[in-house]
């Protein structure tokens, strides 16, 4: 999960305190919790989540 975390912050452009870091904190979390074990794929899913937020 720290992957996808710090990947999708990269990917983003985004700093630890910036407040959008939240909300892809929990998408990573429910995707993970789904089974899902891979980094790149977690980011991803969770970024298009994002993107539909």
């Amino acid at each position: 999960m720290a992957d996808a975390y710090e990947a999708a912050l990269l990917r983003l452009g985004l700093e630890r305190n910036d407040a959008l870091t939240e909300i892809i904190a929990k998408h990573i979390i429910e995707i993970a919790q789904t089974g899902e074990k891979d980094a790149t794929r977690i980011c991803a899913l969770a970024l298009q989540r994002l993107s539909r937020s």
